[in-house]
């Protein structure tokens, strides 16, 4: 894909993608792939977020129209030339006995972002680690070589699960690759799973919060106001491919420039819902240039 780019999506608060109402347990569940059941951010909602911001920052309304398309009213007339892929989970933070936290991965999501760089004609693509290897049993993982997750000699503690780790240096290349490419705080924090342990993590370890909203005159939970909420963890770091495609509009091709959509990407942007409660607070950087 020529003139695509990477951009890193940090998670600085609690993020919720939300789908609306749940049938289970979580009222407010996040979005997650239908086939993988991995949590994503749609770039529905980011490209939106970016579109707010541009209005912000002082954007002409051409500008505004040539990158994002016409309003909904005449959304006929063309596209925006800057395409915005769903914002896909690399990393997931997990509370860890040592280190704070560890950043998780798995073999498949590496693989997978492997694969997207590649998509993305990214510079340099042999700087890209190779594909790990599949841990041989649920309860093994890989750490950096100077990881600091260890709380015994081979043992790495994450919420109530025993892990037998070792170091390994296919996962310290891991390691170094991303924190030379991230703005997210990696260093001696990676830990690579096994796919299915990665699954339950991703079920059992996200944010769920209960919610109430207060009678004001009995000072007590009104009837009916409590429900569960579901996040992605602060820290957590998500990647998206953008592209800028020309785009045909009132007998002309245009296309965007890459320095203006660095502007909408400096500072902290406010992505998801619950932004009244101080959920969706994110910094973006770019990852990679062609």
């Amino acid at each position: 894909m020529k003139d695509a780019r990477v951009v890193f999506v940090h998670a600085l608060s609690p993020l919720h993608a939300g789908i609306g109402q749940g049938v289970g347990t979580v009222d407010l569940p996040i979005a997650r792939e239908r086939a993988t059941g991995i949590p994503y951010l749609p770039g529905s909602s980011l490209k939106g977020s970016l579109r707010d911001r541009a209005k912000e920052r002082g954007f002409s309304n051409d500008e505004i129209k040539a990158f994002f398309g016409p309003e909904t009213s005449s959304a006929h007339e063309h596209a925006g030339s800057l395409v915005v892929g769903d914002a896909r989970l690399l990393l997931f933070p997990v509370r860890s006995l040592a280190g704070v936290f560890a950043y998780v991965t798995s073999p498949f999501i590496l693989k997978r972002l492997k694969q997207d760089l590649e998509v993305a004609e990214v510079k340099d693509p042999a700087r890209i680690p190779e594909e790990i290897p599949a841990p041989s049993a649920m309860n093994d993982a890989y750490a950096g070589q100077a990881s600091i997750l260890f709380a015994e000699e081979g043992k790495v503690y994450l919420e109530d699960l025993d892990l037998k780790a070792k170091p390994y240096e296919a996962a310290q290349k891991w390691e170094d690759f991303l924190r030379h490419s991230t703005q997210a705080p990696v260093q001696g924090r990676l830990l690579i799973v096994h796919d299915d342990l990665m699954s339950f993590l991703l079920e059992t370890a996200t944010e769920v919060v209960a919610r109430v909203r207060i009678d004001d005159e009995k000072k007590t939970v009104a009837t009916g106001a409590l429900w569960y909420e579901e996040h992605l963890p602060a820290e957590s770091l998500l990647y998206s491919l953008f592209h800028l495609a020309p785009v045909a509009a009132n007998g002309t091709v245009r296309k965007g420039d890459w320095d203006q959509v660095q502007r909408l990407l400096s500072g902290v942007i406010q992505l998801g819902g619950k932004a009244s409660v101080g959920r969706g607070l994110c910094s973006l950087s770019w990852g990679f240039r062609p």
